[in-house]
């Protein structure tokens, strides 16, 4: 039974009784059910009758009812309205566009539009690199999905993942000033995501893509580099890779070990799987074990496509062929971006000494975070109820402020690594520790110092980044 949550928060308006104990009721009563009171305010007051605004953190949707029927049944405490506060946010949309200059008279109108815009578009029209620094281009970027593997949600199209792109759109103005615009395609057709993106590309400065399942993710994000020259980023490949690589680095520092020397057991080979392996790899690990819902990946395997393929030959040099449960045994580090539960204590027990445990599945991680503690030295989830936190907010926002800053044309992995190594070198020697790997989201330096360390790779290499294939 998981915890109450802020994203299943509810706010009840109540009518109760002015006199005696009705208020402290409420909270008891909450309280008792599972529930947390976060805040309760007054809104009307009366001699006999008060109105009272109550928000309560609940654990999901279910408890949310069964609380307010809870509440429903004390005696004198009427329910008026019941908010949802996670919908009441998404109200109308989350962001907006916004004016950059004031339109206050006619001679602005003239400037901003005709007849004025004309001589600026001219001026494109004989050279179109001034679009990077006379429109929006220098500073957006185009967030972009087919809905087809939302969050931990699926395939539940373009319509139901607006809500997800605008949320990024939203992070990349919070942490990075960029203007991000949610592009959500009504199809799933690699040729035809692959050709609308072309066709916007001229107005925006990066791609970002986002939540498009796998392995076509690696087909469409190849396919987008060879025809444009903007930056095109998959933020569930490379942005997962580049902190989960800045994280395995501060974590190697806190069990003083040396990414080249130790056995990592990977259990996932899908699109996150694949490039954080890529980047491990390219960073300096040298000994991995990945494993999917068959076993070990291996050159013996039969149902070796192209992506498994180049695992298989990169990686597992030994040709160990069986379970993830006998990969994980003596590994110094395993790395999870793949199905909940599927490990257990006694797994991470077996682990090699000061053992390192990322359990990424989200929300319900591949062993229990509680559990994987009682014996790893360092323990990180995807989950903000635990330490260590690796989220890819702390990413993707200064990755494109390097690369927009930098004028750059493509993504390469030294780009990645070097973003990596920004990241986590935010967290210093005197804050780090087990529970210490990753900065916060909030912390002012990580976008400033990943878009520093890009900004300046950028300016070193034009070769892209090459997923999946050899």
């Amino acid at each position: 039974m998981g915890a109450p949550s802020v994203s299943y928060s509810i706010t009840v308006r109540l009518e109760v009784p002015a006199g005696g104990r009705a208020v402290s009721g409420i909270t008891h009563h909450v309280e008792h059910a599972g529930g947390v009171v976060t805040a309760l305010d007054v809104n009307t007051a009366a001699t006999d009758m008060l109105g009272i605004d109550v928000t309560i953190a609940t654990r999901d949707t279910a408890h949310a009812e069964a609380i307010v029927g809870v509440i429903e049944g004390i005696e004198g405490v009427k329910v008026h309205k019941v908010s949802d506060r996670t919908f009441l946010m998404h109200l109308g949309g989350k962001i907006e566009m916004k004016s950059k200059v004031p339109l206050r008279n006619r001679e602005e109108l003239s400037m901003a539009y005709t007849p004025g815009v004309a001589r600026v578009s001219m001026a494109i029209a004989r050279n179109k690199e001034d679009a990077r620094r006379l429109t929006i281009k220098r500073n957006s970027v185009a967030v972009v999905t087919d809905g087809s593997a939302v969050l931990g949600l699926g395939n539940i199209g373009p319509e139901a993942a607006m809500p997800v792109m605008e949320g990024k759109a939203a992070l990349f103005k919070r942490f990075a000033g960029i203007d991000a615009w949610p592009i959500c395609l009504d199809t799933q057709d690699p040729d035809e995501i692959v050709r609308i993106v072309q066709c916007i590309a001229p107005g925006f400065g990066g791609i970002n893509l986002e939540d498009i399942s796998a392995p076509r993710c690696f087909e469409i994000e190849a396919r987008l580099r060879e025809l444009l020259d903007i930056p095109v980023f998959h933020d569930d490949q490379h942005g997962t890779a580049i902190c989960v690589l800045a994280a395995l680095t501060n974590a190697l520092r806190v069990v003083r070990k040396d990414l080249s020397q130790v056995r990592i057991a990977m259990a996932g080979a899908g699109a996150a799987g694949t490039a954080i392996l890529k980047l491990l790899l390219h960073a300096g690990a040298r000994d991995v074990i990945v494993c999917d819902m068959h076993g070990a990946v291996h050159a013996g395997r039969a149902d070796l496509d192209e992506s498994l393929g180049w695992i298989a030959a990169n990686t597992n040099a030994a040709g160990y062929d069986g379970d993830l449960k006998g990969a994980v045994k003596n590994a110094d580090v395993f790395i999870g971006v793949s199905a909940p539960g599927i490990l257990d204590g006694d797994d991470i027990a077996g682990m090699a000494s000061d053992a390192i445990v990322f359990a990424l599945a989200n929300p319900e991680p591949e062993v229990s975070p509680d559990e994987a503690r009682e014996h790893a030295a360092v323990v990180a989830t995807g989950r903000s109820d635990y330490p260590n936190q690796i989220n890819n907010v702390l990413a993707f926002p200064g990755v494109f402020r390097g690369l927009l800053d930098g004028g750059a044309r493509v993504v390469n992995r030294d780009m990645l690594v070097a973003a990596a190594r920004a990241l986590a070198g935010v967290v210093t020697d005197a804050e780090l520790g087990p529970n210490y790997i990753v900065p916060s989201v909030f912390h002012p330096d990580v976008t400033t110092a990943v878009a520093a360390a890009v900004r300046e790779a950028a300016g070193g290499g034009t070769e892209p980044v090459e997923e999946p294939s050899a």
